[in-house]
């Protein structure tokens, strides 16, 4: 299997969660926004294939290492078998929930040997970011919401939003149409926060923004800004 360059393992909560979060972003893109290449790709007539996320948030579809036993854990094999048997929604369905578990299981290898609060602090972490299978679903909706209001002209605020919640339709018709800068997906959040630098919105969960705390802020900066 051609892999990306090998990093070493995490070893801290911080660098479990970042490998966490790179490659849920990338198997969040594979259901999401690049979709159709990853059901082209899983054609049954193939050799047994994973699905793969890497840390750098790209993602891949492979046949699994020959090493036994495996470095780490694997995803589920074979998932292009059952591609032409239930309805596409359902398989891709079945393939978000398989690779929510195989995410888990990666965390938790490289959480072996953390003690019991590192690894609740760990689960806390993770546990605050949409699953593979809700993103999916969301965005399933959306391109739903999409056909059905063809035609129509999209909602926008008349003013930039600092933060927003699902109190008035007009907030919720421009989250829908909003990815969180963080997780990339569009799950809809009862709190988002624009950063006033780059202007990106993110759900609020997963910045660790809470309302009352934006209330304090007078210019908020996402992460990635505050590190420039």
């Amino acid at each position: 299997m051609e892999m990306v360059a090998s990093l070493p393992a995490p070893s801290t909560v911080e660098e479990v969660f970042r490998d966490y979060l790179g490659r849920h972003r990338g198997l969040v893109r594979a259901l999401t926004a690049e979709v159709d290449d990853l059901y082209a790709l899983c054609h049954p007539e193939r050799e047994n294939l994973c699905l793969y996320g890497h840390p750098d948030g790209s993602w891949e579809v492979n046949v699994p290492p020959e090493e036994v036993p495996p470095e780490m854990p694997e995803p589920t094999l074979g998932i292009n078998f059952a591609r032409n048997g239930p309805k596409r929604w359902d398989w891709l369905s079945r393939v978000a929930m398989h690779s929510d578990s195989w995410l888990l299981s990666v965390a938790f290898f490289f959480a072996a040997r953390f003690s019991g609060d590192e690894r609740k602090r760990l689960f806390n972490l993770i546990n605050d970011l949409p699953t593979i299978f809700e993103a999916f679903c969301s965005h399933q909706l959306t391109k739903k919401n999409t056909r059905v209001d063809r035609g129509s002209k999209p909602m926008r605020s008349s003013k930039r939003l600092k933060t927003v919640n699902n109190g008035s339709d007009e907030d919720a018709n421009e989250i829908s149409a909003t990815s969180c800068g963080s997780c990339g997906t569009k799950h809809r959040s009862n709190f988002w926060i624009q950063c006033d630098v780059c202007e990106r919105s993110f759900h609020g969960k997963c910045v660790k923004m809470t309302r009352a705390k934006a209330e304090k802020t007078k210019r908020y900066r996402c992460p990635s800004c505050s590190s420039k």
